[in-house]
Order: structure tokens, then sequence, then C-alpha cells
């Protein structure tokens, strides 16, 4: 439901025929605003965490400009950031000590500048709950768009996973399974598309997190990266924050007790990454729900496990998104499957 009544955020900084209004919206003109656009139309913050150095982000770039289409098609005036984006697979010792900096840049780029709504474009593991830790303490209407898993790692005909092989590699090499020429093709195959790594690694449990938090559209945390139907929840997206932001439905509406709890088992029935822990309690503390160690035994312990994924598992993430095979067996591919046709 609409909240008519409700003053736009943004319209404190374009709103007003003077100095300030002013200055405003004429520095904004230098790109080629028009008019129209700052009469009281919602501003929504593309906050984005492309990064040649993260490499799971690649492609962001490309994200950011198909939402954008869906904001200008509900109405809405959407403006591009950049934030910290954290790199898990480049950056050294670890992309953890920098999470909370993370959160902090995005926090004070939302609390600062003129943005009714905001559009969390995530993928490399520590982006997606810094985002969101930042997104929460400001608490306006937000929505997540995960950016995907690769396409499926090829070798030597068959799969590897770009998070499960890599800690392969030494006892391969040790029992020489894995030549030098081997281990340069392992390494062209298992990255062969954008996005982040297509095991149920962190990257892909926090897709799953956000998702199953509410705060994504339905469905799109496991389209690989590179699909059509990825970039058309993308621009999807981007038409329902502004719908959002019309409604008044902020992060602190979506974010309950019992959506947490909805994480909690869903997470434990797909095998996600144990990192799920402490970011999930992270977000809790940033929207003020009491989420405590023995909630995740209470609720989760008791949830069998439902996908069959590498690391813990066999398939990877684009089995998970289009599950195929024999339905007598259960083999993921008819080819190595014993069952009569």
């Amino acid at each position: 439901m609409s909240n008519k009544n409700k003053k736009l955020r943004s319209q404190g900084w374009f709103g007003g025929m003077n100095k300030r209004g002013f200055l405003h919206r004429s520095w904004l003109r230098n790109q080629g605003y028009p008019t129209y656009l700052f009469q009281n139309r919602p501003v929504i913050g593309i906050c984005n965490t492309w990064s040649e150095l993260t490499p799971c982000n690649g492609h962001l770039r490309e994200f950011a400009e198909i939402v954008k289409k869906g904001v200008l098609e509900a109405g809405g005036f959407p403006l591009e950031f950049p934030v910290t984006s954290l790199g898990e697979t480049v950056m050294r010792p670890t992309a953890m000590l920098f999470r909370n900096l993370a959160s902090m840049d995005v926090e004070e780029s939302i609390r600062a500048n003129p943005l009714d709504g905001v559009v969390l474009l995530t993928g490399c593991d520590k982006t997606t709950p810094s985002t969101l830790m930042g997104a929460c303490s400001v608490n306006l209407p937000t929505i997540v768009v995960p950016g995907g898993p690769m396409l499926n790692g090829k070798f030597k005909g068959g799969e590897i996973g770009s998070g499960t092989f890599v800690w392969q590699i030494k006892e391969k090499r040790k029992r020489g399974e894995l030549s030098d020429e081997d281990l340069l093709e392992a390494e062209i195959c298992s990255a062969r598309s954008s996005g982040h790594c297509m095991t149920m690694g962190t990257a892909s449990t926090m897709a799953c997190m956000v998702e199953t938090l509410g705060l994504t559209l339905p469905g799109i945390a496991a389209i690989p990266a590179v699909d059509s139907r990825k970039k058309a929840l993308a621009r999807i997206s981007g038409k329902r924050i502004v719908d959002m932001v019309k409604e008044d439905l902020k992060l602190s509406d979506i974010l309950t007790r019992q959506a947490f709890e909805n994480a909690i088992i869903s997470n434990a029935a797909i095998g996600g990454s144990t990192n799920f822990i402490i970011h999930l309690q992270a977000i809790a503390g940033r929207i003020g729900v009491d989420l405590k160690l023995e909630d995740f035994d209470h609720l989760g312990s008791k949830i069998p496990l439902l996908v069959n994924l590498q690391p813990s598992g066999e398939y990877l993430m684009e089995d998970f998104f289009t599950p195929e095979g024999c339905r007598l067996c259960s083999k993921r591919s008819k080819t190595t499957c014993t069952c009569t046709p």
C-alpha cells in the first residue's frame, strides 16, 4: 500500500527553491539530468561492489545498468555509487578483516546522500553481509541483487568446483595426479564465466541467506550470473524498489525474528557455510533482533540436509538451479545411471 503522505527523504536535498536546492540540483545537472528527475521522484541508490580486484563481482557494472532501467521504468531516479569491495580470492590475509570497515562505508554513503531506497549489488563472500549490515543501520527500503554463481567448471570430462578443487591441489600434486599442464588447464576451466564460486561456499550461502530473509525477489539466488533470467530479475528488482519506497517498506519491516529463523532453517537444509552464523548474527545485531548461538542449534540441528552440493556433496550451483537427471536412481546425469530408459 502506498504511503502518499510521506515526504521523500531526497526532497530534503532536491525539493527546495533555495540555495541548498540550487546547489544539489545544479551540480548533478553536469551529468545531463533533466528537471523532471528532481521533481518528487524516489531516488534509488545503486550500491555497487564492482571491482576488478573482486573477480566474483566483475560483472556488476553491467548489472547496475540493468537495475537502472527497472528503476526508470517505475518512475524512480537511479544514482549508482561505489563502496569498498571485498574480494576473498585476492585479498590477503582475508577479506573478513575488512567486513566491518566496508559496512561503515555503506552505512555512511547511504546516510549522507539523498536516497529514498537502495539496491545492493553483491557477490563475493563478504560483500553481501557488509552491504546489508550498513544498510540495516540506516533502515531505508532496500532490495538485494546477488550477482550469481559461475557456470559449472569443466575439466577432463568431469565437473570441478572453483571453491573446492583448490583445496585438493596440494594432495593431488603430492600423488602425481596433477601435472603442471593439468594444473594450468584446470585453472582455466574452473572459472569459465562471470560470477562467484559455484559451490555452496560462503558466496552462494549468503545469496541464499538474503533470499530466505525476504530481501530479494523469489528464486534469484541460485541463477548463474550469465543466465538471462538473472538479468531479467535484476531489472524487475529495480522496479520493485521504487514500489517499496512508495510503500515505505523498510528493512526493519522485513527482518523480523521469523525471517531470521527461516534463514537458519533454510541454511541447514542447503548445507550452507558455517560463516553463515557469523554474518547472520552481525546483521541481526544491526537491525535489533536478539539472535543467539543457541538459536542455530535449536532451529537448525533437526533439519535434514536436502541439497547435495560441494563441498559437502557432489554437485554445483548450476545443478541446484536446474536439477535434471534420472528420476529413478536420482543420478545427476542420465548417461551415468544404469536404469532402463
